[in-house]
């Protein structure tokens, strides 16, 4: 890949290991310049230099907790004004917390900020940008357990708004050349299992993809156009037999009067 192949610019979140990191390596490979946004700073240099050498792209960091207000901040500042940015991963997220009534609500904070607020906020700074200039993508990472709660109502809630507001945008910019796509990641192998304080190694082995192929199957969906991507689902009949399930279901829920089995 060579440098006049140059796709624009993309920004990836939580960038400094696992998911985001394996993003980075394979947008830069496809022809994109970086802008890497993690925590870690020494992690996020040492990242970008190994991408500067393996691909020859041009990568800079922003070292920023995406919970923190003022980093969010700031991080909108620089992409908004960034005119060469054409997508956007938001993958930055936090787990963990699965109680509520033991959840330390800083915690469970501090997940809402990262998982939801910042997403949106980031969204919102580089939407107007690349409607403005009639391309490019927002990929948004999501969790299969967006439909299931028996991680935790809080962390399952957080990626719940991931997929509806993924789904509204994917609407929003229809007929634009924006393309809009959520990722619902089974479980994976990365070190957020570990800083969530879970075990991944007490869940089947069968059921444990590795963020190289995780990745790799979202980049193919996003290729293609896919608003949804599930890289574990085989059977894409049944995302289309839910997805349709849950439009029917929707219809019936209104009427001018109640159901008459809450009559007095």
């Amino acid at each position: 890949m060579s440098k006049n192949d140059n796709k624009g610019t993309a920004v990836v979140t939580g960038a400094s290991s696992g998911i985001g990191a394996v993003y980075a390596d394979r947008l830069a490979g496809q022809g994109y310049d970086l802008v890497l946004v993690a925590r870690r700073a020494d992690r996020l240099q040492a990242l970008a230099e190994k991408l500067r050498h393996d691909h020859g792209r041009n990568v800079s960091v922003i070292s920023a907790d995406l919970s923190d207000d003022g980093d969010v901040r700031r991080v909108e500042q620089s992409i908004s004004a960034d005119e060469t940015v054409t997508l956007l991963v938001n993958n930055a997220g936090l787990g963990g917390q699965a109680v509520v009534a033991t959840a330390d609500a800083d915690a469970a904070e501090r997940m809402i900020k990262v998982n939801v607020v910042a997403l949106t906020r980031l969204t919102r700074a580089v939407l107007p940008g690349l409607l403005a200039r009639n391309r490019g993508g927002i990929v948004n990472i999501a969790s299969v357990l967006a439909f299931d709660t028996s991680f935790g109502g809080i962390y399952s809630g957080t990626k719940a708004y991931v997929v509806n507001f993924t789904e509204a945008l994917h609407r929003e910019v229809a007929g634009t050349g924006v393309t809009v796509q959520v990722v619902l990641a089974g479980a994976t192998r990365t070190d957020f299992w570990e800083l969530s304080g879970g075990d991944i190694d007490q869940l089947p082995k069968e059921i444990v993809m590795t963020a190289d192929d995780m990745v790799d199957a979202a980049l193919v969906g996003l290729a293609r156009g896919e608003a949804v991507t599930v890289p574990a689902l085989a059977d894409t009949g049944k995302l289309d037999t839910f997805l349709g399930a849950r439009q029917a279901f929707y219809g019936s829920l209104h009427a001018d009067k109640p159901a008459p089995r809450y009559a007095a």
